[in-house]
């Protein structure tokens, strides 16, 4: 491959090395591609690009625009979108020194414990859930999709009727984050709440989604937009005032919950679907009562 190379050209082959090598998601691969995309458009605004030119200088200018213009949290995918894009030049034999380590660590402090919802609150929202309207039935298992399954907004978006096998009682999630696929136990409960919705809920449509719009444009698939107000419409009914809404905060609340049961965190990644253990660690901070029965006690003074 040529050291230079158009913009496009670049971005190209930077997306088909993230699949093929990394087998991350087209989401986010497209972020990763979007970053690396402006900070190339800002380093060869002319359009050619030529990697061996790239300093040191260049890369530390960029991230530190980005803390100007975006919150924290995007500013660590900047930050991540430009190692992976070193790391790729560097695969590809197009640099040899290791650029990615230019890239400046981007200072971000979490803002307390993870938001979720305790098991009474949990289940306190779950039973109010109504079945009153067809729209109502959707909702309902949304919800009980993300809260039993760990389902992110978007795969509750993208689930399929073909991808629930009601003989084998299992729900096929296409892609994930992770870039792979999964297969999750249908647990009678969420299998009920999907059968009363197909059967008395959803519209006469030809789309493939199991979840489609009620109101406006009836029958087309809904967005990820659509679960965040079902959620909020569950929580307000509830009388809940959640630390925040939509479809993960109920993922946060199943996991910490199955945590709490004694769920080892392995298993709670691979139901979630975490590439990485480490993000799956963050829930280990809410279980204080297991912390504390495996906390040492306190060692008395020696006379």
């Amino acid at each position: 491959m040529a050291a230079v190379w158009s913009r496009e050209a670049a971005l190209v082959a930077f997306d088909e090395y993230l699949r093929r090598s990394r087998g991350l998601s087209a989401g986010t691969r497209g972020n990763y591609v979007r970053f690396a995309g402006a900070f190339l458009e800002t380093a060869f605004p002319e359009g050619e690009v030529d990697v061996g030119q790239i300093c040191a200088g260049d890369v530390i200018a960029f991230v530190a625009g980005a803390t100007e213009r975006f919150q924290p949290k995007t500013v660590e995918l900047v930050a991540s979108s430009l190692r992976s894009f070193f790391r790729f030049l560097r695969v590809e034999g197009l640099r040899v020194d290791r650029l990615d380590d230019a890239v400046p660590m981007v200072p971000h402090r979490r803002s307390g414990l993870v938001r979720h919802l305790d098991r009474e609150t949990l289940d306190r929202l779950i039973v109010s859930l109504e079945t009153a309207s067809a729209r109502d039935l959707r909702d309902r298992a949304i919800i009980l999709c993300s809260c039993r399954l760990g389902l992110r907004a978007g795969e509750v978006v993208r689930l399929q009727l073909g991808d629930i096998d009601w003989r084998a009682a299992t729900v096929r999630i296409r892609a994930r984050k992770t870039g792979h696929g999964a297969l999750l136990p249908l647990t009678a409960e969420v299998g009920n709440a999907l059968a009363e919705y197909l059967r008395h809920g959803r519209p006469d449509t030809t789309a493939r989604e199991v979840f489609v719009l009620h109101r406006l444009h009836p029958g087309a698939p809904i967005s990820a937009s659509i679960v965040g107000r079902a959620v909020g419409r569950a929580l307000d009914r509830a009388g809940i005032d959640a630390p925040s809404r939509g479809a993960n905060l109920l993922r946060h609340s199943l996991a910490t919950g199955l945590l709490a049961r004694g769920v080892g965190l392995s298993q709670i990644a691979d139901l979630l679907g975490h590439s990485r253990l480490a993000t799956t660690r963050i829930y280990a901070a809410v279980d204080i009562a297991a912390l504390r029965q495996v906390a040492l006690p306190w060692p008395e003074p020696r006379p």
